[in-house]
């Protein structure tokens, strides 16, 4: 391994310790809760393993509890995941220099944190293949530790929300969010997503509310587009 790799791999593991102590409880919860519904262990790994998207998996939980058909199901993690479509048209400009098939493992690895680690990476320098894969596949081996101790030892936690369990997450991505905080037009964007997402929520109800909140933000940024806005460069290994 190159010193350059080297030190790629240090700054991704740097970065990714403070979002594992957020996720892992996470996935711990969501653990719990699989197999208190009735999954098996090898069906709650392989759920986590395949699907990957943690609040999704969660509502597809709650729904299949309520014996909800299976199309209103698919539409519910399909709503709460579409924002990925837009997480991909996004980090996309900075994987030019990745190839076919790395971009395909990217894209899977593409949640959350690591949309957040990539974006706030490729703004200051090159978002290298090295930085990228070592920060997605150690968090993704995390969620899936996380989600087999949850399954293994969730029955010794009786109810997760009183330990502010529920709440790590709405906190990490706050903190998330407000990384972004001195780009430009960061609160109109903010505000325009939250009012949209509020709206919706109050209305028609959740998930729409996640993807039609971004959508809202994105037009709000699209029209007020700042004059000498960049895309970014490409990224190399």
């Amino acid at each position: 391994m190159t010193e350059s790799a080297r030190s790629e791999t240090r700054a991704a593991l740097r970065q990714l310790l403070p979002v594992l102590l957020a996720v892992v409880p996470f996935g711990m919860v969501y653990g719990a809760i699989a197999v208190g519904a009735g999954l098996t262990l090898w069906q709650t790994m392989g759920f986590s393993a395949t699907v990957y998207a943690g609040a999704s998996q969660l509502a597809a939980l709650q729904l299949i509890g309520l014996g909800a058909p299976v199309w209103s199901v698919l539409l519910a993690v399909v709503a709460l995941n579409f924002r990925h479509v837009l997480y991909s048209a996004s980090v996309g400009r900075h994987l030019t220099r990745f190839s076919a098939p790395q971009k395909a493992a990217a894209f899977f690895f593409l949640v959350d944190p690591v949309f957040g680690a990539a974006e706030a990476r490729a703004s200051g320098q090159k978002l290298t293949k090295t930085y990228y894969f070592v920060y997605g596949i150690v968090l993704y081996f995390g969620w899936l530790a996380a989600t087999l101790a949850g399954a293994v030892f969730g029955a010794m936690i009786d109810d997760p929300r009183a330990y502010g369990l529920d709440f790590i997450l709405p906190v990490y991505f706050l903190t998330l969010l407000m990384t972004f905080r001195y780009r430009s037009l960061f609160y109109p964007v903010a505000l325009a997503s939250a009012a949209a997402s509020i709206l919706v929520y109050v209305t028609i109800g959740p998930p729409w509310h996640v993807t039609i909140g971004g959508f809202a933000g994105i037009a709000l940024a699209a029209f007020a587009r700042p004059a000498g806005h960049s895309t970014g460069e490409g990224a190399d290994g």
